[in-house]
């Protein structure tokens, strides 16, 4: 960390443009610290632990979901959802379901099929195991839910396992909401996490004990949250919690190479810190105005939000005539304090917020037509 923030305030001197550091200490997060560094050549700091216990406090208030993005506060909302044989839409077209939908607006953006990401078509069948990404308002988010057949069991008691900062930082963030078991390897950490926290429960036990776990009333659990630094543990203790009847698991898996075997074996939700990292950083470096850049797990592509900043040809045009590639989607639209799911024949505005999903091959395509 000292590292990354003296070679930060280095790098600005000799006249880098924009400074990026990541860091572990929270403290260092603080607006008066960020202040502090900002005034020394530091441009952004930046906490994998943190971004990740920021989104897995959203997906347990949104535990229906297995992935869930906001952009512009919430104004569009991007989520994940596996299709499941209580699905009322299974077997029908993309376009029969969009003509299904009277209530709200939405868009289908993606869908994951076995290992294979396919940006959808009015004319493509949806299937038992389909992983489908859709795009909607946040006031809307319920009505998705229900039209996906999606049930909605409210979380109250947790478990998480792990003795790591992202455990610790989660504890912290979930304790308010909801009643929180910690179950932590080693006694000593277990002790400085006890002085940390308020309403957690800290117990020392083995996560990887799975009678352990159900003698700590883990068939009790709304949630289980497996946050240790082993990849296998997290994956084999969500599926014991998932068969135990746990509502919603959120894993840890840092290593790729997991990530498909794991939502192919029914993990429901995966966090994945590099990631996060990588996307926070990514829109510095990406070409054109670039407010945020979300990534989907196991889904080959990025979410990019670009700002219109000036006027140019987009802005003669409607959607469907932008020539967009054929990998890539406009997910939603942002204009001033409202919002909306884009018809091709809506105009972009001067200050829109276009939030675009594109595949590798559509990236630098993408970023031209928005540059």
């Amino acid at each position: 960390e000292n590292t990354n923030i003296l070679a930060a305030i280095m790098a600005k001197q000799y006249g880098v443009k924009t400074t990026i550091a990541r860091v572990t200490n929270l403290g260092n997060l603080i607006p008066e610290n960020r202040d502090r560094y900002e005034k020394l050549g530091v441009d952004v700091l930046i906490s994998p632990q943190q971004l990740a216990a920021e989104e897995v406090r959203l997906l347990v208030k949104r535990a229906y979901f297995t992935d869930s993005f906001d952009f512009e506060r919430g104004k569009i909302s991007i989520v994940g959802m596996a299709l499941d044989s209580r699905s009322p839409i299974i077997g029908q077209t993309i376009g029969e379901v969009t003509e299904r939908s009277t209530e709200f607006k939405f868009r289908i953006i993606a869908l994951l099929r076995g290992e294979h990401t396919i940006i959808p078509s009015d004319d493509l069948t949806l299937q038992r195991g389909d992983h489908l990404y859709l795009s909607t308002q946040q006031s809307n988010l319920d009505l998705a839910r229900q039209f996906v057949g999606k049930g909605l069991n409210p979380v109250k008691k947790i478990m998480i396992v792990g003795s790591g900062s992202l455990a610790f930082v989660t504890a912290k963030y979930l304790e308010e909401d909801y009643e929180v078991t910690m179950i932590v390897a080693d006694e000593e950490r277990g002790k400085e996490i006890v002085q940390g926290v308020s309403k957690t429960l800290v117990i020392h036990a083995d996560p990887s004990d799975i009678e352990a776990l159900k003698e700590e009333n883990l068939a009790g659990m709304d949630a289980f949250i497996a946050l240790t630094p082993n990849a296998e543990t997290n994956i084999i203790t969500s599926l014991t919690a998932q068969q135990a009847g746990v509502y919603k698991t959120i894993a840890l898996v840092e290593d790729s190479n997991y990530i498909h075997i794991s939502q192919n074996i029914g993990i429901d939700t995966l966090i994945n810190m590099k990631l996060l990292a990588a996307n926070n950083i990514f829109r510095f470096v990406r070409k054109g105005k670039v407010k945020a850049i979300a990534g989907l797990h196991g889904v080959d592509a990025e979410i990019i939000e670009f700002e219109i900043a000036k006027s140019n040809r987009l802005l003669k045009y409607p959607i469907k005539d932008l020539h967009l590639p054929k990998t890539s989607i406009i997910a939603g639209i942002v204009r001033g304090e409202t919002s909306l799911v884009p018809e091709p024949e809506t105009y972009i505005e001067f200050g829109d917020k276009i939030i675009v999903l594109a595949l590798p091959d559509a990236i630098r395509k993408v970023e031209e037509i928005f540059r």
